[in-house]
């Protein structure tokens, strides 16, 4: 592990716990509300390394590929991974008995594909669905932007809830890629609303919110974050 990673990890982190903390504050809730889950696509294993040092034991990925071949060196010791990316059907085999959390379930297919692998290890795995509440078309997730289609998405998921490989946590969603804070603050207070009305539509429980990455974290935690995945902010730009 790299002394490097460390000392550039750890100022950032506890700017982003303070940054955090504040922004919980604002929503009446404590900072220990909002996990932090480390977004290390295209970091290489030593960033990981520091990163569990400094007590960032959730860790993200956004390629299948990609995680294997870091949960190979790092033998997963002490990690909880998350997927948070698009998921191939190829690559949903691949899921359960890697990953504890999925966070981009985003339809039916992948939902179903993700259940049987999972049964098949008698793995319960935690997942989120993936709403698309921004409109976006470059965006991925259950198309779920018009409130007056909410209903017609009751049974899909419905029938989500009751795969036994499935436990379905909460929800997910990406924001625009825009500086507008209205527009952030639009997009996150929809999945919100969205999460009561399904709670209440299903009598289930939807405890999660993934919502919220490096530029937009702190809007997404007054907004009502469980969960907020960051790259840049912890490990910088990418080279």
């Amino acid at each position: 592990m790299s002394q490097d990673w460390l000392h550039q990890i750890q100022p950032r982190l506890e700017q982003v716990k303070q940054q955090i903390s504040v922004a919980a504050e604002n929503s009446g809730r404590p900072p220990e509300a909002v996990q932090i889950v480390a977004i290390t696509k295209g970091q290489p294993v030593a960033a990981i390394q520091a990163a569990v040092t400094l007590g960032l034991d959730q860790i993200g990925e956004n390629r299948v590929e990609e995680a294997l071949q870091k949960q190979e060196i790092l033998n997963s010791s002490g990690i909880t991974w998350h997927m948070v990316g698009h998921i191939q059907s190829r690559k949903a085999s691949d899921i359960p008995g890697h990953f504890l959390w999925v966070h981009s379930i985003d339809r039916m297919k992948i939902a179903d594909r993700i259940n049987r692998f999972a049964m098949e290890q008698d793995i319960r795995l935690s997942v989120l669905l993936e709403c698309n509440v921004s409109g976006e078309g470059s965006k991925g997730g259950w198309q779920l932007t018009d409130q007056a289609t909410w209903s017609e998405f009751l049974p899909v998921l419905s029938d989500v809830l009751k795969f036994p490989g499935l436990d379905v946590k909460g929800l997910m969603t990406m924001a625009p890629w825009v500086q507008d804070e209205v527009v952030l603050r639009s997009t996150f207070q929809t999945l919100r609303t969205l999460r009561e009305y399904l709670s209440d539509a299903l009598d289930h429980s939807f405890p999660e919110l993934s919502m919220g990455m490096s530029d937009d974290y702190q809007i997404a935690v007054e907004e009502g974050a469980t969960m907020v995945r960051l790259g840049r902010a912890l490990f910088g730009a990418r080279t």
